[in-house]
């Protein structure tokens, strides 16, 4: 008989309840979860954006997308509107979904490059469905029908963070997590292999597991607290350090994508829900103080403020080890990147499927560990190293954007500026998160202008060429002409719910 495995889930909030969920829908009979929390301890919670790859996990937990948005008061996101990044003037898009199509062996991009010489120029965002959509505040689930030669919508959400915690919470309670309530005052480390062997309660309870999963946020309290792994700083490279969140009431038109807005020294970001607006001001405390932070945000909301400001620091960077003995660490835990691209959930959607991956029958072997940490770490680089590049690659005047400007960026991310800037092109090593489509956006977005592109963009004619643009940009303005308004589609499919059970 295969023994029985203890798990034990060091805190709540959306990391602790996305691993409970997910390691309740896959372990079988012979696993026991259990997850730690104290009422008294608040969680973060200011997630509120997601990329798509949300959908993979819902579908993975057979979880419906209207009962979801429903009871977590969500909307449609369909990409990242980046408002002052390139210039203070700039303006542009960080669309889900492609852009365009390619034309034989060389991608679309290239193409559009050679059409910038051309007087019908048009932006590159006039090729991508998402965005045309995005600013037409138009949605559309699902694949089109009829002719539609770019395909359907990419999408994620914007949703409220604590109740998507409250939603998962029902579900992994509902396939047999076991929430014991109580705040850690102790911590026991085994006498011989140092690994985490119980945790004590302020009750007196004792709580033991053979594997912990700590999701416990910035203290991390198994992974730093009881075991000392070590954080890597990254701050020479993301040099923000502190932020303040607030909620507003709703502006009159819903719109389909979150706004990251650059400040002095820092940014803003907006993330529109069905009945309220998140905000927040993410800044660098060497450049600008915590009240003219705050007074830069208030003044700049939709609505009228719905709660007190939120202040919150953080010292971007990871762990040293995001797997050490026999505690992963997971959330805000392993490390935190400022959610310029919204990856915060899915770090942890991503971390909870390698457990699975790498999960030890038995002892834990030192082989699985580290090729754990290796494959996180390589995650981890890859998004540090997008987010620099919306840093680095500015033209703002302030002193805070011209340090950034300014600064070395690490050796991986200067080669793929390097390769870009020489003739256009754009590489994505293994399972990089982010896909040359991303970074193409956020290049042209903030003003990078490769030397050249690809030659074989110039074998067809400049009428060929121009047919060729011509189609795609037609074809998504036809395509977003016949969807539906954004607020309407949510009004007849998932509007907001009062309380409700997750189903």
């Amino acid at each position: 008989m295969t023994p029985s495995q203890n798990i034990t889930i060091v805190g709540g909030g959306t990391a602790g309840w996305v691993t409970a969920a997910v390691l309740s829908r896959y372990l079988g009979r012979n696993w026991h979860i259990t997850l730690v929390e104290s009422d008294d301890i608040g969680t973060v919670g200011v997630g509120e954006a997601t990329i798509p790859q949300l959908q993979i996990l819902h579908r993975a937990l057979g979880i419906d997308e209207d009962a979801f948005l429903s009871f977590c008061n969500g909307t449609y996101k369909l990409g990242i509107e980046f408002v002052g990044w390139g210039t203070q003037d700039s303006r542009y898009i960080h669309a889900f979904g492609e852009i365009g199509r390619p034309l034989g062996l060389v991608p679309f991009h290239h193409y559009w490059l050679r059409g910038q010489a051309m007087p019908e120029a048009r932006p590159l965002d006039a090729y991508s469905l998402n965005a045309v959509a995005a600013y037409a505040g138009k949605f559309q689930r699902g694949m089109p029908q009829g002719n539609a030669p770019l395909g359907g919508l990419g999408h994620a959400f914007h949703f409220d963070a604590g109740r998507y915690a409250q939603f998962l919470r029902q579900y992994a309670e509902g396939r047999g997590v076991q929430r014991v309530e109580g705040r850690i005052v102790d911590v026991a480390l085994h006498a011989e292999n140092g690994a985490v062997e119980r945790l004590t309660l302020a009750s007196g309870e004792t709580v033991g597991g053979d594997l912990f999963v700590d999701c416990s946020g910035f203290v991390g309290l198994l992974i730093e607290g009881a075991l000392g792994t070590g954080y890597e700083d990254w701050r020479h490279w993301l040099p923000c350090d502190r932020a303040i969140a607030v909620q507003c009431a709703s502006a009159p038109t819903l719109t389909p994508y979150t706004r990251s807005t650059a400040r002095v020294a820092g940014w803003q970001w907006r993330i529109p829900l069905q009945s309220r607006i998140g905000n927040g001001h993410v800044y660098c405390s060497d450049f600008m103080d915590d009240t003219v932070a705050a007074d830069i945000l208030l003044a700049n909301l939709d609505g009228a403020v719905l709660t007190d400001p939120r202040h919150l620091r953080f010292t971007t960077g990871r762990r040293r080890k995001f797997w050490n003995r026999n505690v992963v660490a997971l959330g805000l835990a392993a490390g935190f990147m400022e959610p310029l691209e919204s990856t915060s959930i899915h770090l942890v959607q991503a971390g909870v499927e390698r457990l699975l991956k790498f999960l030890p029958k038995g002892d834990i072997r030192s082989a699985d560990v580290d090729a754990f940490n290796a494959l996180t770490a390589f995650e981890y680089e890859g998004i540090r190293d997008f987010l620099i590049l919306h840093y680095k690659a500015n033209r703002r005047s302030e002193p805070f954007w011209r340090a950034c400007a300014d600064m070395a960026v690490p050796d991986s991310l200067a080669a793929k500026l390097s390769l870009f800037e020489a003739n256009g092109r754009i590489t994505r090593f293994n399972e990089e998160l982010f896909a040359e489509v991303g970074w193409l956006q956020v290049l042209i977005g903030q003003g990078v202008r490769p030397a050249g592109y690809h030659p074989l963009a110039d074998q067809p004619t400049d009428a060929e060429c121009r047919e060729f643009l011509d189609l795609l940009a037609n074809a998504a303005q036809r395509q977003v002409a016949g969807m539906p308004d954004h607020a309407a589609f949510i009004a007849s499919h998932c509007r907001a719910s009062v309380g409700g059970a997750a189903g």
